[in-house]
Parts: structure tokens; sequence; C-alpha cells
């Protein structure tokens, strides 16, 4: 009887070292995986807080609470299964999506780039302004909360692709335990840095009323700098998402054999490393990064171009054959 115990508590500890070593394994995966979606969850954390603006500081943070809730719900409701079953029947379409994905994030990164270099959004600020002073606020709050949760779909798809292509050789467990993990973990880091930011001019303006003189300078330096703060990160978002989608294009065409561009990369960033040794590293990321954010601004600037002289024109037209087939129908 005893025999029998002490065989079932070792077979019990047997499998918890497996357990434990699987979930060591899935949260390695995961770090890895985090990394590399770490432009995107930059540009993620720059655009976010601009959906709290122009509401009241009692409402900032709930409506950053319903953004995350939302982008959570996105993640592990609708993306996890739907990047389980894709790796399960069509693996094969895991690169040509991370493309698409990483093409829609060079589009993006361009198309502010080319806002902050001509301008061109004045007439729709202003018929923005016509819609708020027509909605009320709970209204105008839910509108926002709701584009928030639309373009953190977008933003989780890519992260979770990301993911999934680190993982494909995993096993179908641990797959689904680290896309969970990392879409639970970035959701907590981005919306926890947004609150964060969000609240930071907040907790200046308090600190200035204090009667300590330091702590009121630090508070004044807070209420100063946010703004540019935010534009700091804005424009690192923009070059976070050119330098992913950019890299991301580069590596899906070396996985088809069209390795030219990446190998002429890598070789340039280990020369640049080689020649200054001592900071050999974070020069060679820097050539990397900065190379694939250029290529990234190209592939933008041609999705760009198709999208307003292929695409737009084609919808039009169809839409157009689709009124006039209406109308013909009506008519009959």
């Amino acid at each position: 009887m005893s025999s029998g115990l002490f065989a079932l508590l070792d077979d019990i500890a047997g499998l918890a070292k497996v357990a434990a070593a699987a979930l060591d394994d899935a949260a390695s995966q995961a770090t890895k995986a985090g990394a590399k979606a770490a432009g995107i969850v930059i540009d993620d954390a720059a655009v976010t807080p601009r959906y709290a603006v122009g509401f009241s500081a009692d409402r900032e943070l709930p409506i950053i609470w319903k953004i995350a809730l939302g982008s959570l719900k996105n993640k592990l409701i609708f993306l996890l299964p739907a990047a389980l079953v894709l790796s399960f029947i069509a693996p094969w379409a895991i690169t040509p999506l991370l493309m698409a994905g990483g093409a829609y994030l060079c589009f993006e990164g361009f198309e502010k780039v080319y806002e902050f270099i001509v301008p061109h959004a004045g007439h729709e600020a202003a018929q923005g302004e016509g819609t708020a002073e027509i909605l009320d606020a709970a209204q105008l709050e839910q509108q926002k909360i709701s584009s928030a949760i639309k373009t953190d779909f977008i933003l989780s798809a890519e992260i979770m692709a990301i993911t999934l292509a680190t993982v494909t050789t995993s096993s179908y467990w641990t797959q689904g335990l680290v896309l969970a993990v990392v879409g639970l973990g970035m959701t907590m880091l981005v919306y926890g840095a947004v609150a964060l930011i969000v609240k930071a001019d907040d907790a200046g303006a308090a600190m200035a009323r204090t009667g300590k003189p330091i702590i009121r300078q630090i508070g004044r330096g807070l209420v100063l700098g946010m703004p540019h703060f935010l534009k700091a990160l804005s424009a690192v978002g923009t070059a976070a998402m050119l330098w992913v989608g950019g890299g991301i294009i580069i590596h899906g065409l070396a996985g088809y054999g069209l390795d030219g561009i990446e190998h002429a990369i890598h070789g340039v960033s280990v020369a640049v490393g080689q020649a200054v040794p001592a900071a050999s590293g974070l020069l060679a990321w820097l050539t990397t990064a900065g190379a694939s954010a250029v290529f990234g601004l190209a592939i933008g600037g041609l999705c760009l171009v198709g999208m307003h002289f292929v695409v737009e024109p084609a919808l039009k037209a169809w839409r157009g054959r689709a009124a006039k087939a209406a109308d013909a129908a009506a008519r009959e």
C-alpha cells in the first residue's frame, strides 16, 4: 500500500516537473515573441492616449479601462482561437498574412510621415468638431471607445500573428498558452503605460500645488513636459511601425528565397558594428532597424499609391455599377 502511494507521488512529481518545464518553455517563447512585437506595442501606447483627450479627468481612466477590456476581448476571444485554427488548417498562410500585416503597418507609418510633411487633416478636424457638438458626452465617449477598440484590433492581430510565427513548431497547447500570455501581458503593459501617461499631467498639477519647492518643480516639469513627451512617443511609434513592418516583409521575402535585401542589410549592420567595437551591438541593431524603416517607408509609399490610384477607383466603380444595377432592378 505504501509502495503504491510512493509510486503515485513519484508520478505526480514527474508530471509536475514536465508541466513546470512546459510552462518555463512557454514563458521563454512568450518573452521572445513579446520582444519581436515591441514596435507595435510602442505604437499602440503612442496612439491610445488621444482617445481620452477632451474628457473630464474623472472619465479618463474609465475610458482607458473599457478600451483595455475591448483589447483583451480582441486578443483572447477572437484572435487567439483564429490563430490556433489557422495554425492547424493552413500554417502556410501565416507568413503571407504576416507580410500583409507588415504592409499595413508600413502604410500607416508612411501616412503619418506624409501627414507630418504635408498636413491635410484640417478639413477633417473641422468636420469632427461639428460632429462632437451634435453628440452628447456619453455618445461621444462610446464613439471614442469603439474607434479605439477597432484600431486596437488591427494592432492586436499583428501582435498575435508575430507571436504565432514565433511558436509554429511548438505543440498546440504551448501555442495557445504563449498566445494567451502575450495577449494578456501586452494588454497590461500597453494600457498600464497609457493610464500613467494620461494621468501624468494631473499628477504634475497636484504636485505643483504642494508646499515643497522640489515637488513643485517636478510637478511643473511634468505638466510642461507631457505634451513634448507625447509628441516624441508618437514619433517613436511611427518609426517602430516602419521598422517592424519593413522587417516583417524583408524576413518574409527571405523565407520565399528572396533573401538579397536581408543579406545586404545584415552585411552593412555587421560592418557598422565592427567599425565601433565598443558599441557594436547597439550600432548593428540601429543600422538594421534604420534600413528596415527605410524599406518600410518605400513599401508604405507604394501601398498608398496603390490604395489611392487602384483600390479606391476600383471600389468607386464597383459601387457605381452596384447602384445602377439596384436602380435598374427597382424600375423593373
